[in-house]
């Protein structure tokens, strides 16, 4: 008799999978990669860097201004004024204070704009502005 009453028990106890545990791994985990994923962004201009035999890598360089080969400054992938780099790197590094620049520029561009935009980063606040450069052999 207490075989079939204990049958008849584990018939109506059927064994389900609870879903609530598992899909708030998955949204916790989803989070958690959107937070730690930095985000690339680019100047929006393609240049041909100058070539240095001392160019150091950097490891990343959050704020990209990029500098054409007919002096247009571009940021975030818009032409901007050369008038208005402070105010987009002011906005930049409020949004990160730790912030470094690096100015994109085309080997054939002015070096007095290149001056004019790296001026503009410092009176921004920028502590650390570079020049983005390729690694090579120098012509001098």
């Amino acid at each position: 008799m207490i075989s079939i009453r204990s049958r008849l028990r584990q018939r109506d106890a059927t064994a389900g999978v609870n879903m609530a545990p598992l899909i708030d791994l998955v949204f916790l985990l989803l989070i958690f990669f959107m937070v730690t994923t930095s985000f690339v962004k680019e100047t929006g201009v393609d240049v041909q860097r100058p070539t240095a035999s001392t160019a150091v890598l950097k490891e990343r360089g959050n704020i990209l201004i990029g500098v054409d080969s007919d002096g247009r400054v571009f940021f975030e992938k818009k032409h901007i004024d050369i008038r208005s780099v402070r105010a987009h790197i002011e906005r930049s590094l409020a949004e990160n204070p730790e912030g470094a620049v690096v100015i994109v520029a085309d080997k054939g561009s002015r070096t007095g704009v290149v001056i004019r935009v790296m001026d503009q980063c410092r009176l921004a606040g920028a502590k650390n502005v570079s020049i983005a450069a390729s690694r090579g052999e120098g012509n001098v």
